[in-house]
């Protein structure tokens, strides 16, 4: 490709988004290059400090824990007390957490302190994907929450080489540089991000204006008794413990077969350079396809990339095998992400984004339990059909839920006003940028119920009211 295409296309994949959201985007990138402790922990706890291993694992599964419990109560801290609040909280909480897991040196202390990280860590994403949701167009969407998981992986990537170079100088310095980077998100944030939760604002006329005393109330059990929405979550938990193998199941297989700590290092790299290099040009070429198909072909690939796994023999061919299931991830992540957002009503989004987050969380705590039983009674191999089974169900269910889902709602009223004007989408200084928009003049837009993407995608229609944020 030309030098000139590969402008248009970097013009075409950042133009038309808004300035908040590129802050946003900021934050996580931030964010991510300062996540060394995540890291480097297991070495911490067992090299530096002398530790066991089982006590490691306590401690990550502690930690897993934290985020557990923080997804579902930082959902509801999105919808009561608004996006910004529970960023900010959450920011300089996981800071001065992190900041005195460093110092902590019993080990009753450090299990508690890094289940206190583990929740506060967690309880941004909520009201991360809630603010992403409210100020970037339907349309836009799938574009919006791919970048952010570029972001992610970008920032994850460096930050990984980085840890082991800081550990070899110091552990403590890890700690409190992560400390800094998260206060630096949450100054960022506090500086440069408005609260974005959209208000009803009743009397104005239109479809989308409702009377508050007309519109029902969203609580927790109103998620949970939302059975499609549910049914989200549920397929979401299939996928997330597939996924999970790669830093559970995957390094106990090689390291069971005779393969090195680098051999596996080796292996698992190409899973952040393929992110960093192909998710955005993949994510042009999905963005207007059928959400549907996308997450059953996602689904297949991640199931039976992992199921390869059982016939490899070489770092190659679990290279190999990494690119297929990279490749599923690639093309799931914001597609899913582009569901949650599309099944969630406007006032409840951070109780929805709660419930889904918390989806990943639990198979977090469940994938090593599974892997671990799996490959001591069975074997490795079991695992990896078991892998594959699972992606089947998880394709048929997405297949299923889908069916008949109706037309997406437009991106009406309460749109940042130069979300899409043609003076941000001829160039990357204009959208692609934060300082390129204008200021977000109204966040409370109506919710679509339907993943980010084309108009060509099946989505369903606009509720007849908006669902008002419990306070109860």
């Amino acid at each position: 490709m030309s030098v000139a295409g590969v402008r248009r296309a970097v013009r075409e994949s950042v133009s038309g988004l808004p300035r908040e959201f590129w802050w946003l985007w900021t934050s996580t990138l931030v964010n991510r290059l300062g996540a060394f402790v995540a890291t480097f922990m297991a070495l911490y706890l067992t090299i530096d400090r002398g530790y066991s291993a089982s006590y490691a694992g306590l401690v990550a599964a502690l930690h897993g824990l934290g985020g557990v419990v923080s997804s579902l109560g930082a959902g509801v801290m999105t919808d009561r007390l608004g996006r910004r609040p529970t960023l900010l909280v959450a920011q300089v909480s996981t800071a001065l957490s992190v900041a005195l897991l460093g110092f902590v040196r019993e080990p009753v202390a450090i299990a508690a302190v890094a289940f206190l990280v583990g929740m506060a860590s967690n309880a941004s994403r909520p009201a991360v994907q809630a603010m992403m949701a409210d100020i970037v167009r339907p349309e836009d969407r799938i574009r919006a929450f791919s970048l952010n998981y570029w972001a992610i992986n970008l920032g994850f990537a460096i930050s990984s080489m980085a840890a082991g170079f800081i550990a070899e100088v110091s552990y403590l310095a890890g700690f409190l540089i992560e400390a800094g980077m998260t206060m630096a998100c949450a100054v960022l944030i506090f500086v440069k991000l408005p609260e974005s939760r959209p208000e009803r604002t009743p009397g104005k006329g239109g479809a989308a204006d409702v009377s508050a005393a007309s519109e029902p109330a969203v609580s927790l059990g109103t998620v949970l008794r939302d059975g499609r929405y549910m049914s989200v979550v549920g397929l979401s938990f299939l996928i997330a413990l597939i996924f999970q193998q790669a830093y559970v199941g995957l390094p106990v297989a090689m390291g069971e077969a005779g393969f090195t700590p680098a051999d596996f290092g080796m292996a698992i790299a190409v899973n952040g350079v393929l992110i960093v290099v192909l998710q955005i040009p993949v994510t042009r070429f999905i963005e207007h396809r059928d959400p549907r198909l996308l997450l059953v072909l996602s689904s297949l690939l991640a199931g039976y990339g992992f199921g390869l796994t059982a016939f490899a023999g070489s770092v190659g061919v679990f290279a190999l095998t990494v690119c297929v299931w990279t490749l599923a991830e690639i093309v799931n992540a914001p597609t899913q992400t582009g569901l949650v957002v599309r099944l969630s009503p406007v006032h409840g989004r951070g109780r929805y984004q709660g419930m889904y987050t918390m989806s990943w969380a639990v198979a977090a705590l469940v994938a090593p339990l599974m892997s671990g039983f799996v490959i001591d009674h069975w074997g490795a191999e079991w695992l990896w059909g078991v892998c594959a089974v699972v992606g089947t169900v998880a394709a048929a269910g997405y297949w299923a839920l889908m069916r008949g889902l109706p037309e997406e709602e437009t991106f009406t009223s309460g749109a940042p006003k130069d979300a899409g004007s043609p003076k941000d989408a001829g160039s990357p200084e204009g959208a692609g940028s934060p300082e390129g928009a204008g200021p977000l003049e109204d966040a409370g837009t109506p919710k679509t119920t339907g993943p980010p993407g084309a108009s060509q995608a099946p989505a369903p229609a606009p509720a007849p009211a908006e669902p008002e944020v419990s306070t109860a």
